[in-house]
């Protein structure tokens, strides 16, 4: 939160961080706003006031946080600038992780798009958190009998915040704790706030639970016309696992396709043969060896394209299998060639499946019987092959949730209620084009609200986000925030100091916490637009 300097007026005051300045009315140019708030200062001093006797005790541990703050700020700071400026290492998802973690940056700058929701959500929790902020220092300065001026509200260009203003002379005439509870206030409450909203998102489910089942499967809430899915997956479908592996909510959702892309074909010259564009990518179906041989074909090896509703097939080796495909493998590669099938993939992915890529485990390389054969899907570089069940409790024919991975079968032995189908391509792209949910409505006819387990998460995680930058930004040693006052205040309990060496000492540490704070922050900011484009 930024904080600035006032006109003239008969009155001296204080503004957050000390600033010495007088009274204006509510001021306007073509790069600040600003609207003072008067109405809430009896209120406030009322209620501070009365109960001043625990509120001093509350804002003192506040304080002590508040400085342990500051510290961790600083090395927070520090070991971001050792990390991301280690010469010779290249910029890596973990570069940022520490700091965006706080500004909520990883799950937001990705596409840069935010639906209107998302923008209405992020502009409330901001106004409330710096709401709770500056409440923090109006009640902690009611408590030791000083009266606030003013509450504004501003925007700087594009940055909004706001300020509490104090009577200078009053203010100063406090002793020196007094003054650091009020410093330290705003920060202790975005930390509460912090708190409450982290317990209230772990205590969600049960609150929820008389109506919504968790994390038995995370529930498609939209998918967009332009999504990969929008052929496989409507609203009210539920995802089942991917690759076998079961999944539980929309978090798991997005590490399992993490993990599928992280194994994914890159070089295109990995496998024994130089000059073949596929590569091994260990995820395997035992293949009867009688379908292959009445599919085989054998392609040149600048070629692993099948007809249409076709996909290509290569041997994966498994010593249990049948070495029909490998004597036939072995007989093309001494003329160049590398032998492919072309089957259908849907009625591939309903085989048992072999080879190491898998992410559920129990799968190894020698999963076949002797009358089949372990074959891999042919993949070009830089594509992955996910296979993904769903179901589909929510539909007319489906009235009733099932149990989480047992769907009904119709009479012709096809899953009504749900399937399989397999995404060949960008895994992490298809996977962030879904709108998830880990709650589940227990009635059918509760499907409309769907969305309101989500709209809670969102709210509490944005405010718990904002809070804490806040709270951060405000215990770093920067000029014009709270760290300012927190750490001029503070220097003066080092008495073997005297007044011009306080003052250097103070000057040094704010240029050189701007300074520092300045140049993470930015090449924070720059790690996570490089990553994600």
């Amino acid at each position: 939160m930024a904080r600035r300097r006032v006109g003239r007026t008969m009155r001296s005051q204080s503004i957050l961080p000390l600033r010495t300045g007088h009274r204006l009315p509510n001021s306007l140019s073509c790069w600040f706003c600003e609207f003072k708030i008067y109405a809430f200062n009896d209120r406030l001093f009322s209620f501070g006031w009365r109960h001043a006797r625990f509120l001093k005790v509350w804002f003192a541990i506040g304080v002590a946080f508040s400085f342990l703050a500051l510290i961790g700020s600083i090395m927070i700071l520090l070991w971001e600038l050792a990390g991301n400026f280690h010469l010779g290492r290249e910029i890596s998802v973990h570069d940022h992780l520490s700091v965006s973690w706080l500004f909520g940056t990883t799950s937001l700058v990705p596409g840069l798009s935010l639906s209107v929701m998302d923008t209405v959500i992020i502009v409330f929790s901001t106004l409330f958190s710096v709401a709770v902020h500056e409440l923090g220092h109006a009640i902690a300065a009611a408590s030791t009998g000083l009266q606030i001026e003013y509450i504004a509200v501003f925007l700087a260009i594009i940055f909004p915040g706001a300020l509490v203003a104090f009577n200078y002379d009053l203010l100063q005439s406090l002793p020196r704790f007094s003054m650091l509870r009020i410093y330290c206030a705003g920060i202790w409450l975005n930390a509460v706030c912090c708190a409450v909203c982290g317990l209230l998102m772990l205590c969600l489910p049960l609150f929820l639970s008389p109506l919504y089942m968790h994390n038995e499967g995370p529930m498609v809430l939209e998918v967009p016309p332009v999504s990969p899915l929008s052929k496989y997956l409507t609203r009210g479908d539920v995802i089942l696992s991917v690759d076998g592996a079961n999944i539980s909510n929309s978090y798991e959702w997005m590490k399992k396709m993490q993990e599928v892309d992280s194994r994914k074909p890159n070089d295109p010259y990995s496998v024994q043969n130089s000059h073949s564009q596929a590569v091994n990518h260990g995820k395997g179906y035992c293949v009867p060896n009688s379908l292959l041989e009445g599919s085989m074909t054998l392609l040149a090896d600048d070629q692993f394209s099948c007809p249409d509703e076709l996909a290509a097939f290569t041997s994966l080796s498994c010593y249990n299998s049948s070495s029909l495909i490998e004597n036939s493998n072995s007989g093309s590669e001494n003329n160049g060639m590398e032998t492919k099938h072309c089957l259908i993939a849907m009625d591939v992915v309903k085989l048992r499946k072999c080879g190491d890529g898998w992410l559920m485990a129990g799968k190894n390389n020698c999963a076949c019987s002797e009358k089949e054969s372990c074959m891999k899907p042919v993949l070009i570089p830089s594509m992955s092959w996910v296979e993904v069940s769903y179901s589909s409790p929510y539909t007319p024919q489906c009235s009733k949730p099932n149990e989480r991975g047992q769907l009904q079968s119709s009479e012709s032995g096809l899953m009504s209620c749900g399937g399989t189908f397999v995404f060949l391509g960008d895994i992490l792209s298809m996977a962030r084009s879904l709108q998830l949910s880990s709650y589940r409505p227990r009635l059918p006819f509760m499907i409309f609200s769907a969305y309101i387990p989500v709209l809670f998460e969102k709210i509490l995680a944005c405010i718990f986000h904002v809070s804490a930058t806040l709270g951060f930004l405000n215990s770093l040693p920067v000029f014009f925030l709270d760290g300012e006052s927190i750490l001029e205040t503070g220097l003066c309990y080092i008495t073997w100091l005297n007044t011009k060496c306080r003052r250097r000492v103070l000057q040094f540490c704010l240029v050189g916490g701007t300074l520092l704070s300045t140049i993470v922050f930015l090449w924070t900011f720059y790690c996570i637009i490089v990553i994600h484009n």
